[in-house]
């Protein structure tokens, strides 16, 4: 699937990137673009070596505010110089293969009118050593090829491109290992489902028993029996029943900040990789 490598800077698109404390991902994460014509990163408040790395493996680099992960590459696409944007998340790998299907696009639309402005990518997703074929994450095709005269929405979380017309989908996938370790799991989920919670509670949202004990439930059997997940096997189960947990653990989250009569919108916002 993945062919010859292209040459390093022959496919006419801009590559946006956005970062945070990813000083174990950015370096392969670029390597695996360089034949981007530009691949452009924007990191925010980074503690550690991202953007050292991120430069080194032939990256431009460039520090915003944070204020959601639309906002910040947003802030990327106005910089691009390039008239295509694919973008990247630092845990996830392009292919040869996707660098040939993305030239083939961009280079058919700077001929002729396109006929989609954007293209939702597919994504081989891989937990703990083994690619996750079912229990819906195979369902995930995010739109991340799109011209650059597109933006995002500025939402705190589930941020989209604002795409009027048909949207196309591409072949190739991105690789995509959201998580190195169930360590680094449960961190993102600590921070995720504090700031949900804190969110939730600025806007009135009051937990029920049906919410800790009805909805992790439902979300295991959907993900492990109506979606098949248990077909991956124990990474399956496994995946399946860390999604019921972090469903149960925003909500008690929730419940306790409502013990504590704690309100506002205080909170660091969620991990910005999806």
């Amino acid at each position: 699937m993945n062919g010859s490598p292209p040459a390093p800077g022959s496919v006419p698109v801009t590559v946006v990137i956005a970062a945070h404390d990813e000083e174990a991902e950015i370096g392969d994460c670029v390597r695996s673009v360089a034949w981007a014509r530009e691949v452009l990163v924007v990191e925010n408040d980074s503690t550690d070596d991202t953007i050292a790395r991120g430069r080194a493996a032939g990256a431009t680099v460039f520090s915003h505010p944070f204020r959601s992960i639309g906002a910040q590459r947003n802030a990327a696409i106005a910089r691009a110089t390039q008239r295509w944007i694919l973008v990247v998340d630092a845990d996830e790998r392009g292919t040869p293969a996707l660098a040939a299907e993305v030239a083939r696009i961009v280079s058919g639309a700077a001929t002729a009118a396109p006929a989609e402005r954007a293209y939702r990518a597919p994504r081989r997703n891989f937990f703990m050593g083994r690619e996750i074929a079912h229990g819906g994450w195979e369902r995930d095709r995010p739109v991340r090829l799109f011209e650059a005269t597109l933006r995002y929405d500025e939402r705190p979380v589930h941020e989209h491109v604002i795409v009027e017309g048909a949207i196309g989908t591409l072949r190739e996938p991105l690789l995509h290992t959201p998580y190195a370790s169930l360590d680094e799991y449960f961190e993102k989920l600590r921070r995720y489902s504090r700031w949900w919670a804190v969110q939730n509670l600025a806007r009135g949202r009051r937990v029920r028993v049906s919410d800790l004990v009805l909805r992790p439930a439902a979300r295991l059997f959907s993900m492990l029996v109506l979606r098949g997940g248990w077909r991956d096997g124990m990474h399956g189960v496994v995946v399946a029943s860390l999604a019921a947990v972090s469903v149960a653990a925003k909500y008690a989250q929730l419940w306790a900040l409502q013990l504590e009569g704690a309100g506002g919108t205080r909170g660091a916002p969620p991990d910005q990789q999806h």
